[in-house]
């Protein structure tokens, strides 16, 4: 079992402006100052994943955290891409699944250098190369110091679940207690009261949604962070999800056309902002659409190419695979809502198959019938 007895003993100035400091508070006259912590962390007597070291500044969270596991190694980011600066050994799959479990989905910026990259993005990438690139525990001291509640409650969540998926462990150290629901650490150890307790992995906490039909203007928003073309089809009848009143997700639905059928949608963007990714918030999405169209009369479908999109479709339970990814098709067999390729690009189609909104939800989206739905 791990002891921690640390000791750290500094001297104290003896200058002349210190001791009127002394004076204008009335500090005790000392020449060092000793801060000791000594106490078990039996993080031996079970398998972890997630380890949280957590507590307000100065209460010896980095000291404890270095002495136990070691130092952080430094990245290093410089080249024309942040895919370029991972290790030249690790395949481009690789570091794109690594990206997407953490979060990081926007692929435009995946393109971009590190300096020009988001304080939340960075945190995702970050995370990702160390996921891939250390051999052993991974240690993140200031965990999410440098990036807003927001960001760090919801880049924690994919942090824990990227962890455990790859088989690692992972100790942070952070003086915010607003992540520990979200990082679902396995055990937390508190330095200021020197008090250790293991933890059973939970759900996260729930996020509140709200679906609106919007105009094509917030297309604006969303449009830098798709994988695809900029553009949106005016026709296109768009959605967005909301939470706590912010855009975070949102989607764009066409009529497909069929020699056979009339009745068929399609989604052709589906997009979330970069802080929100992580949460399955376009799944969400587009789940609540399902319903919708269908209570409508209507089949909503999912043309996805990006790897994560087609992983996520695959596994749900809502959602029927209609056609695999391949490049077996044409543009007009796809515009027919077939299977094939969108402009070139091998893509799946999925159709929904959940249950049905009820009439009045649809008649309050503006789905209240196929005619009305087709416009």
């Amino acid at each position: 079992m791990p002891s921690i007895d640390l000791a750290v003993e500094s001297q104290l100035s003896q200058s002349a402006r210190a001791r009127q400091l002394e004076a204008m508070f009335d500090v005790p006259s000392a020449e060092a100052v000793r801060l000791t912590w000594k106490g078990e962390l039996p993080i031996d007597e079970r398998d972890w994943s997630v380890g949280l070291i957590v507590g307000p500044s100065g209460s010896g969270k980095s000291t404890i955290l270095r002495s136990i596991f070691g130092a952080m190694p430094s990245l290093i980011w410089g080249k024309p891409s942040v895919v370029d600066d991972f290790d030249n050994t690790l395949a481009m799959r690789e570091i794109a699944a690594a990206c997407q479990a953490v979060g990081f989905n926007t692929i435009p910026a995946w393109l971009r250098p590190h300096a020009v990259l988001s304080n939340g993005e960075q945190f995702r990438v970050d995370l990702a190369r160390r996921i891939l690139e250390i051999e052993g525990t991974i240690v993140v001291d200031e965990f999410t110091s440098v990036v807003d509640r927001q960001v760090a409650q919801i880049g924690a969540h994919a942090v824990q679940k990227a962890v455990r998926r790859n088989g690692k462990q992972f100790v942070a150290a952070s003086c915010h207690y607003d992540i520990v629901e979200w990082l679902q650490p396995d055990w937390v150890l508190e330095p200021a009261t020197m008090t250790f307790q293991w933890r059973s992995v939970q759900r996260r906490p729930a996020v509140a949604v709200e679906l609106r039909r919007v105009g094509i203007r917030t297309w604006d928003l969303f449009a830098p962070f798709h994988y695809l073309t900029r553009e949106l089809h005016r026709s296109a009848a768009c959605w967005c999800l909301f939470v706590e009143g912010r855009p975070t997700a949102f989607a764009g639905v066409l009529h497909r056309p069929h020699r056979a059928r009339h009745d068929i949608k399609g989604v052709s963007r589906l997009v979330t902002l970069p802080d929100w990714q992580g949460l399955g918030l376009a799944l969400a999405l587009v789940d609540k659409l399902g319903g919708l169209y269908r209570a409508a009369g209507l089949e909503l479908r999912t043309y996805p190419a990006h790897p994560a999109l087609i992983r996520s479709f695959d596994h749900s339970t809502v959602w029927k695979l209609e056609s695999k990814p391949g490049l077996k098709g044409n543009v007009s067999r796809s515009a027919l809502g077939q299977g094939g390729t969108m402009g070139g690009r091998p893509n799946a189609v999925f159709s929904y198959c959940g249950e049905a909104s009820t009439k009045d939800e649809a008649a309050a989206a503006g789905l209240t019938s196929a005619a009305e739905a087709a416009a």
